[in-house]
Order: structure tokens, then C-alpha cells, then sequence
């Protein structure tokens, strides 16, 4: 039974990520172990279950099939096991979560220690991916995200308040560069600007008493990672739109100055959601209470 078991979930997770390799990854097994795995299920049950090219991975007409009934009865059986962490004195097991890199460091670097420390027993995996994923596709306990950017058949967590936003430059730039009075300034000075995993540059969006405006800037540099735009910037490369809480230091060490503040919109707020489920698994319980808490200390602290 247990080894039939191991062999369903090889296959379920070969057949959702629709790649060896992924799956391979998310198992903890080599791809070889695994191709094995799938090739003597395959055998047993006498019946094709996934097509291979060298380029693709796709389940078969059986396959679809055998996944359609087999993912509930997965599902229903890690419920059973978390139910079991009920009765513990303290939660155990996995939690995964994917989170947007700026989040992971914002959110979740500075809560790591203090909460693997309270919860020894839980192993948690962290994914930080600027890519929407779809958790339960592709197995994750939660995510967190704005809260316009999830699905409605969701259960949404409020996690943090409203994100402020910062355009900031560096002293040495505005030397050279009287900074801009309005957002529409911007055209004429060097921005560096990000881009998504999905190929878009991210907008420069402004608001002020209900008014709202994009502005299409320019400049030699883009980067795909925040630390890369906020050394730049520092270096007086020219003007950085990022998120308050990245730069407050240097700002408040007045190696970077802040610019348009009166026209700086606040992003909306951060939730963790995950699937509704009839149990909550006992690892995400915990990780719920956690941030519960922890929101409340931060309140507190900054009033």
C-alpha cells in the first residue's frame, strides 16, 4: 500500500508540474529514481499514463483520467494527516508558500528565525516567485499576494496594511539634476525601472487628492531584482520608484532623498489566501496565528 501510494504521487506530481525534472525537485529524488517510478506504475497498471518528447511532458488520455480521480484522494489523505497534527502538542509537518520576491524580503526574511524557532517541527519552504502561481496546481499550503490579484473562491488573510510608495534619488544625481516638481517631470530625468518575470515593465502610477496618473518614463538602466535598482540608485544612477520599507534607511541616512511624496500612492494591502479548505492543515494553523502576531507587535511599535 505504501509503495503504491509513493508511486501515485510521483505520477500526480509528474503530470501537474508536466516535467521530470520539476517533479524531481519537488519529490526530494533523483530524475532518474523517478522516471523508474513512473515506468513500473505504468507497467503494473498496463496502460500508458504519460507522453515524453524531449522537450514536453503531458499525461496521456489515461493519465488525465487516472489525475482527475487520484488529486481529491490525495488531497482527502493529507487531510488526514494534518488532522492527526491536532493532537499534538505542538504543530509538525510541511508548509509551502509562495510569495513575490519583495515580499519574502520585506514580509517573511525577518520572521523566519523566530518562527522556525517557536515551531521546530515544522518544515517550512519559502518560494519567492514574481510569477502568479496557482497553489493548489502546484501543491503550496498558501500564498500571499495584493489582495486584487486573488481568486475569489479563495480564503483571504489580511497580512499588512497599505504599501507606500517611494521615488527616491541620490544626492550626488540631483547635484546634476533639479528633481522633478510633478510626476510628469520625470520624462526628462534618468529612471530605473524593473522588469517582471512576465516580460512588462512595471508603471510608475501617482496619486494625489483622487487624482491618478501613469508616466511613461525612460532611462539607460532595468533591472528584474530590487536590490539592483536601490544599489543604483545609492550609486547616482538616477531616480528609483520602489516601496517605502526597502528604502527608509538610506533615506533616513540621507544617502537618498525622497521625491514627490505628496503625489506617492499607496499600493493595496498584503493577504495570505489559501484553498477553503474543511481543515486547515496544523503547519498553517501555526503560520497564521504567527503573522497574527506579529502584525499586532508591528502596530503597536509604530504607534
Amino acid at each position: 500500500m505504501r509503495a503504491e501510494l509513493a508511486e501515485m504521487s510521483a505520477f500526480a506530481e509528474v503530470a501537474v508540474h508536466r516535467s521530470f525534472a520539476r517533479a524531481a525537485e519537488q519529490l526530494g529524488v533523483s530524475r532518474s529514481r523517478l522516471s523508474e517510478t513512473i515506468r513500473g506504475l505504468e507497467e503494473k497498471l498496463g496502460v500508458r499514463l504519460l507522453n515524453r518528447t524531449t522537450r514536453s511532458v503531458a499525461p496521456t488520455e489515461a493519465g488525465e483520467r487516472l489525475l482527475a480521480r487520484l488529486r481529491p484522494v490525495l488531497d482527502d489523505f493529507q487531510a488526514v494527516l494534518d488532522s492527526v497534527n491536532d493532537f499534538r502538542s505542538t504543530p509538525a509537518g510541511q508548509l509551502r508558500i509562495t510569495v513575490p520576491p519583495p515580499v519574502a524580503t520585506l514580509l517573511i526574511e525577518p520572521l523566519l528565525a523566530r518562527f522556525l524557532a517557536r515551531h521546530p517541527k515544522i518544515m517550512l519552504e519559502v518560494s519567492a516567485d514574481g510569477t502568479l502561481r496557482d497553489i493548489v496546481r502546484e501543491r503550496f499550503d498558501a500564498g500571499i499576494r495584493p489582495g486584487e490579484r486573488i481568486d475569489r473562491d479563495m480564503i483571504a488573510v489580511p497580512v499588512d496594511a497599505d504599501i507606500r510608495v517611494a521615488v527616491v534619488a541620490a544626492p550626488s544625481y540631483l547635484e546634476a539634476h533639479p528633481g522633478p516638481a510633478r510626476p510628469q517631470d520625470l520624462q526628462a530625468h534618468n529612471c530605473i525601472r524593473i522588469r517582471f518575470p512576465s516580460g512588462a515593465l512595471a508603471p510608475w502610477t501617482f496619486e494625489r487628492a483622487g487624482q491618478k496618473l501613469e508616466v511613461a518614463v525612460e532611462g539607460n538602466l532595468v533591472v528584474n531584482e530590487q536590490s539592483l535598482q536601490h544599489r543604483a540608485a545609492l550609486d547616482g544612477v538616477g531616480i528609483a520608484y520602489t516601496l517605502l520599507d526597502f528604502v527608509e534607511g538610506p533615506v533616513r541616512e540621507g544617502r537618498l532623498v525622497l521625491l514627490l511624496e505628496q503625489w506617492a500612492p499607496r499600493l493595496p494591502g498584503l493577504y495570505l489566501y489559501y484553498p477553503s479548505r474543511r481543515q486547515v492543515p496544523a503547519p498553517l494553523q501555526a503560520f497564521l496565528g504567527f503573522l497574527r502576531e506579529e502584525r499586532r507587535i508591528a502596530r503597536t511599535a509604530r504607534r
